[in-house]
């Protein structure tokens, strides 16, 4: 059997080097950076109502056929426009009358509306005022709103990340130091995400009724991406 006394010293030596450790600290970054948007969805439409369901729908047809050739003359691609929403509904008339018996007559129905709806992806914005009033010159009558986008923001959330992880490790360092302490090395990383938007145009038809024959204005504001990151870390007692 080989003899352990020489193998003693050795382990004393790798012991010695190893730092000693006062514990973990656990600390929150936050990242955030802001970019103007590039892209711009809008929702539209345009709701009918006729005498009969088949009426209602042949007009909403006809209607957002017109939208549909108006957007793609603007340079909406097909892959641009997708349909978000349909509908055919009766419109109720209600009364007070009563039957015989003192019961409230049911509600009768009064023609019917339809709508339709789809979503646009706007790539070039410089175009958009000049979108939203011309969908409303061919017969759009419901736009939802708009809201707007980076398309790639993988960029963005890279720079927030390293502002992120820098804010986290300047505190964990500001508190080591006051625990008498210096950072080792790191435990583990766990990242929170967060791409907030501020408040954005609300464009409604009632508006654009009342604003003069020109384009739409349209404030694109700026966007912010945020990530929050929890970082946890080895504590090396700075004092031995």
């Amino acid at each position: 059997m080989r003899p352990l006394i020489g193998l003693i010293p050795f382990a004393l030596l790798a012991s010695l080097s190893l730092p000693a450790l006062a514990g973990t600290i656990a600390i929150s970054g936050h990242g955030e950076v802001t970019a103007s948007p590039d892209t711009a969805f809008v929702t539209s439409g345009v709701t009918t109502q006729g005498a009969t369901a088949r009426e209602a729908l042949d007009q909403n047809t006809k209607a957002m056929n017109d939208l549909l050739a108006e957007l793609k003359a603007s340079g909406i691609e097909a892959r641009d426009v997708q349909t978000s929403g349909f509908s055919v509904n009766p419109n109720y008339v209600y009364t007070e009358e009563r039957d015989a018996n003192g019961y409230t007559l049911p509600p009768k129905i009064n023609g019917y509306q339809v709508s339709n709806t789809v979503t646009v992806r706007v790539r070039a914005l410089d175009t958009l005022g000049s979108i939203l009033d011309k969908s409303v010159t061919v017969g759009a009558n419901t736009v939802n709103g708009v809201t707007f986008a980076v398309a790639d923001p993988s960029e963005l959330l890279n720079e927030a990340r390293k502002a992120a992880f820098a804010d986290a490790r300047a505190k964990a360092e500001l508190y080591a130091t006051a625990a008498g302490a210096k950072l080792e090395d790191i435990v583990s990383i766990n990242e929170g995400q967060n791409i907030g938007q501020p408040p954005q145009p609300y464009m409604a038809k009632a508006m654009m009724d009342a604003a003069p024959r020109t384009d739409v204005p349209v404030a694109t504001g700026e966007l912010s991406f945020a990530i929050d990151v929890s970082v946890q870390w080895d504590l090396e007692d700075a004092g031995k």
